[in-house]
């Protein structure tokens, strides 16, 4: 689980400067641990203490600034201006650094200094004796608010405060000015959120080190889940992939194809083997330790059985996988995997390789999409296949629905991406008034193919006044600015859409950015308007998403579990239209069926020991 902010376990590099700025001694331990601490005057202080050697730093955190430009990256540092000395902090598993910086600022921004002696506050603390020190006790909400209600009134009240655009360059906080009102980016986790019970545990079991599967129907925050995972490992051990570019897109990952190296795979396991064996390959799966796959119910099981071998070879280990640790996610009932050649796919649990490497299944169970209970027990039949005269009955029933509101027009699903295509092209053209083009900035020209591929916004954007739009990445949460919200254009302020959403709110769709790592590491990016024209969307491209407004025929579907990606986008039944619904056109595969049936007898056969932060995982002698 996140740390409470007051360690922190990462690579640490000290360096300390003579007043004309050159390096007077410089100390770097792969592997420290840091803890906030408190000495006999109650003064803050950071211990550093090396894993290997016998080395202890005591730093005052006094006068300090901390960048956190590149926290969510596991990267910090901070700087003792009256030690002259700098602390960089690198591979930190984000979450924990966040929390770490967090902590740091909360304490400092809501200490009171006090000029007057306490007697009483002497005697508490009067049995630590001189030169001990005590842990600083994790920050409270009242602190953290009182942090917070500070910073805001030291953004109000001083006229040299730098403006929003200065801080969004600097990023940095300090303890000794008005720069103070920067740290505020400390609050912007890209993983905040509680965990459930049983997201927690799927948590405890992949930092206890275990090989874990886990599943769970559609809304039950599967995403949501990986990115706390990812956030939880080290960043330089830790490759995020997913089977599609979208989905790597969505953790912040590469595709699984650009890991491996091996192209598509559909060379004999000796090929395979030969162009992972090139250098630079070699140097990926070498010094990957934790291997997450999301959306692996897309993965050919020949596919990943010879990854498996790969990783045995390049990284001379006979161990599962080379001896990397595997967190896998999907839902097999979703969409299945496309095979590259003309055989039919195989699914991933098919595969040798699955049977010896994944060692723990979890099943997450919460639906958090949709709230209707009854809506949850339809999606649930679906899933698996079975459609009841009453389902059948309801979802007709939706076809007579008005879910139109505020000049949206529902988002119709499509089987085909070819056809969504030409439905929106199409329905674009209809349109009178001229057209608007926006074509994406990308940081390197020549990567533009791959970013087309991997993130969910187009290179070129075509709108005029009417267009039916999807808003792609999440804005504002709480003012329902969320990925997949509907609305329309309704205007073009100096160039800017206008767009007036289902809720009747009003957003003006400036520039937002996307950025996807290589599989080198590299980091690129695009810059676009954040919306998609949504007349119509393909079943395909829609995964992942939540659809306020959605229409649906189904008479075209040609994989099982098409129809229940389909149905779960929709938020709500009133949110929803199917046309001529059928019930054969909703079937789930015979082989995910089985697998499900023993996957859920191994659970009930699992016993779960919580052991103080981790949990041990072992089977039930039963």
């Amino acid at each position: 689980m996140d740390s409470d902010g007051s360690s922190l376990i990462c690579t640490v590099i000290l360096e300390w400067l003579n007043a004309q700025g050159a390096v007077l001694r410089k100390v770097t331990h792969r592997t420290a641990s840091l803890r906030l601490i408190r000495d006999c005057q109650r003064e803050m202080l950071i211990e550093v203490r090396a894993e290997k050697a016998n080395v202890l730093t005591k730093l005052p955190l006094k006068g300090i600034s901390v960048f956190n430009k590149f926290m969510t990256e596991g990267k910090a540092s901070i700087k003792f201006k009256e030690q002259n000395c700098t602390l960089f902090l690198s591979n930190a598993p984000s979450s924990q650094l966040i929390n770490f910086l967090k902590t740091i600022f909360i304490k400092l921004t809501g200490k009171e200094v006090k000029t007057v002696k306490d007697p009483l506050r002497e005697k508490l603390f009067g049995n630590v004796q001189s030169g001990g020190t005590e842990d600083i006790s994790p920050a409270t909400s009242t602190e953290a608010n009182r942090a917070k209600e500070k910073a805001m009134a030291v953004s109000r009240a001083t006229v040299t405060t730098p403006s929003p655009s200065i801080i969004k360059k600097r990023k940095h906080f300090s303890d000794d000015g008005p720069k103070v009102p920067a740290a505020k980016k400390l609050y912007e986790n890209p993983t905040s959120g509680e965990l459930t019970e049983e997201q927690a545990q799927v948590l405890n079991a992949v930092l206890s080190g275990k090989n874990v599967f886990f599943t769970g129907s559609a809304g039950t925050g599967k995403s949501f889940l990986l990115r706390k995972i990812i956030s939880a490992l080290p960043p330089d051990g830790t490759m995020a992939t997913a089977s599609t570019g979208v989905a790597a897109c969505h953790i912040g990952g590469i595709t699984l194809h650009q890991f491996a190296g091996i192209g598509l795979g559909t060379g004999t396991k000796e090929r395979c083997i030969q162009l992972a064996s090139r250098p630079f390959s070699t140097s990926t799966w070498r010094k990957t330790k934790h291997l997450v796959i999301d959306e692996v119910s897309m993965v050919d099981g020949d596919f990943f059985d010879k990854i498996e071998e790969v990783a045995r070879h390049v990284r001379r280990t006979e161990r599962p996988f080379g001896g990397i640790q595997l967190i896998l996610c999907g839902d097999f009932f979703q969409l299945p995997p496309v095979s590259k050649t003309n055989d039919k796919a195989k699914f991933c649990f098919q595969s040798d390789a699955w049977q010896k490497c994944v060692h723990f299944n979890f099943e997450l169970r919460i639906v958090h999409r949709q709230k209707d209970e009854a809506f949850v027990k339809i999606l649930n039949n679906i899933r698996i296949g079975r459609v009841t005269d009453d389902i059948v009955d309801i979802l007709k029933e939706t076809a007579k629905q008005k879910i139109e509101s505020n000049g949206i027009l529902a988002t119709r699903l499509c089987s085909h991406v070819k056809e969504a295509d030409e439905i929106n092209e199409f329905q674009l053209n209809e349109l009178k008034g001229e057209n608007k083009v926006y074509t994406a900035l990308d940081s390197d020209s020549s990567m533009t193919p791959m970013l087309d591929q991997q993130l969910p916004i187009p290179g070129k954007l075509i709108l005029k006044v009417g267009a039916q739009v999807m808003l792609m990445k999440n804005i504002n949460v709480n003012s329902g600015l969320v990925n997949g919200a509907r609305g329309v254009v309704i205007d073009f302020k100096k160039d800017i859409p206008i767009i007036k959403l289902r809720s009747g709110t009003h957003y003006e769709a400036k520039m937002e950015k996307w950025t996807i790592k290589t599989s080198s590491g590299a980091v690129i990016n695009r810059k676009q308007i954040p919306l998609k024209l949504a007349w119509a969307f393909s079943i395909h491209k829609s995964q992942g998403l939540t659809l306020d407004c959605v229409e649906m025929c189904l008479s075209r579907v040609f994989d099982a579990g098409q129809s229940y990606v389909a149905l779960s986008r929709a938020q709500s039944l009133q949110s929803l239209r199917v046309l001529d619904f059928n019930s054969q056109q909703v079937w789930a595969n015979t082989a995910v069926l089985e697998f499900y049936k023993k996957f859920r007898r191994n659970l009930q056969e699992m016993e779960m020991i919580p052991l103080g932060k981790k949990i041990k995982l072992e089977k039930s002698k039963r």
